[in-house]
Parts: C-alpha cells; structure tokens; sequence
C-alpha cells in the first residue's frame, strides 16, 4: 500500500562537485539549502544581500554583484516601525545598523567581498519565492525593492509580475553568464498574505516562466516544491507556522537532491563531512 505519490528524481543534468564554488540566492528556503551544502564541505556564497523571494530583485541583485557598484546615501533608507535603524531597499534588514555612514561602510565591504566570489561561482542555485512584488511610490526610478524595510504599506504599490516578465528577469540572469551553470527550483514555501488562491497563482507563474529556460542548456530544474507538495503533503511535515517545511521535510529534499545533483563518488565523502560537523557541534562536559 502507497501513502505518499512519490517524486522521482533522476540524474539531473546539473553536477555539483566539492570542487566547485556555488553561489545559492533566493528565499529562506535557499538559506536553508546552503546551510546543509556548508555542512556538506561545499564552498558557498549566500544570499550576498540578504533573502530575495521575486525574480526581478534576484535579477538586480545578481546585476550589483557584476557590476560592484557602491551603495551611497541615495540607497539609504530609515526603517519604519520606529526600529531607528539604516538599511536599502536592495537588502534583508540582517544588514541595517544605527546610521547611513555604518550602513554604507558593511554594505559596501560586503559587496566588495561577495562580488570578487560570485566571479568566483561557476555552479548558482536560484529558489523562486513569489511572482508578486512590490515598488517604492517615492522613487519611481527604484527597481523593485527586495524588503519594505517595516515601511507603511501605503507607500508601496503591489503586483503580479506576469510569466513573461519573470522569463525575461530570469533569462537574462543566465544570458549574461555563460561561464556559469543553474538551478532553478521553486521555494515550497507558501505566501499566504493575500490568500491560498494568490499564493497558487504566483507559485504556478514561477513555474510556467521557469518553463521558458528548459531550451537552454546551462539551466536545470529540481522539484523541491513538487516534493512537499506532494510527497511530504502532511502537515507533520511542516513546523509550527503551518507554512515552513520541517527540519525532517527540509532533510528528505536534501537527500534527494544530493542524489539527484552530486555524482555518487562523491555521496560518501558529503556523508562523512555531515557526520564531522554535527560532531563539532557537540561540546563535551567539563568535569566538575
């Protein structure tokens, strides 16, 4: 008797070898997806400006890291919610501190940093969030922005980035780098802000623009949002929030895509390294 549909993962044309350098962008799920790829031993560089969930902050985000453009005053902005804290539109508030000059200053190295190792990547994993966006009323000119910074929702105006708009975001990403291989694959967890529908409209948006790539050959998908969806479908599965995938949901998609990505001579090293780190998280008892 079955009691879950089963994804099958085969070979899947994207290798990830110890060797590489891999850069992982994206939602929390990418962040999870590094954490178990430092722990395997994999060189990573993650989320260089923080957790992005839509296509056209990823976009710009990949484009600051090309280009290694500062940020200056002009990127500053006050968080709301009376947090009294510094940060940009283009970053996770992980990165505000008390003033524009502190902000700029980590900022600033950070990119310096992060862009000289993302020429570095020839191996990137992208985790598509959400189609839906949101753009800063008071700076027409600002791309989307990557977080509203606790900012009062009047000032942001929201939409629906339609299938061809997130094609071309994400085709650009990979037109623009042909030393460098990608996974896409599309976050399992759900946006339920505006609702069950608006989230299954976004997700299935993601999916039909991640369609667009399949012709080209440097791209390459994994089905994590398949394997919650429908083979981990329970909610024993999913933490507290009822939104997240669990440590044993996010442990069940790693293995399967360590087994569908990484080749097999290298499986049992990443098992060793697994094994050591969780070692080096145990502190033994000081006698007494």
């Amino acid at each position: 008797m079955k009691l879950a549909t089963e994804v099958h993962c085969e070979k899947n044309r994207f290798s990830l070898s110890l060797s590489d350098d891999v850069c992982v962008i994206g939602s929390c799920f990418a962040d999870a997806v590094e954490e178990r790829l430092a722990t395997a031993g994999f060189r990573v560089l993650r989320n260089p400006f923080g957790t992005l969930y839509n296509p056209a902050s990823i976009a710009a985000a990949v484009a600051r890291l090309n280009s290694a453009e500062p940020f200056t005053a002009d990127d500053c902005v006050e968080m709301g919610a009376g947090a009294g804290r510094v940060c940009s539109f283009s970053h996770h508030t992980r990165f505000a501190r008390p003033t524009a000059e502190e902000f700029l200053q980590d900022a600033n190295a950070h990119l310096a940093a992060d862009a000289a190792a993302w020429r570095r990547c020839g191996k990137v994993i992208i985790t598509l969030g959400t189609a839906r966006v949101w753009r800063a009323l008071e700076r027409p000119g600002q791309p989307v922005v990557a977080n509203c910074l606790k900012r009062p929702a009047r000032e942001f105006a929201h939409e629906l980035l339609d299938v061809d708009a997130c094609a071309v975001h994400l085709r650009a990403i990979v037109a623009s780098h042909p030393d460098k291989e990608f996974l896409f694959t599309v976050s399992p967890i759900r946006h339920l802000g505006d609702g069950a529908h608006a989230n299954t409209v976004s997700k299935a948006t993601l999916h039909l623009a991640l369609e667009k790539l399949t012709a080209c050959g440097r791209t390459a998908y994994f089905p994590a949002y398949e394997i919650m969806q429908d083979e981990l479908r329970d909610y024993r599965f999913y933490a507290e929030d009822l939104l997240h995938p669990s440590p044993t949901a996010v442990e069940i998609i790693w293995e399967r895509f360590v087994e569908a990505c990484v080749p097999e001579t290298e499986q049992g090293q990443i098992r060793r390294n697994e094994k050591t780190s969780r070692a080096s998280l145990h502190r033994p008892l000081l006698a007494p």
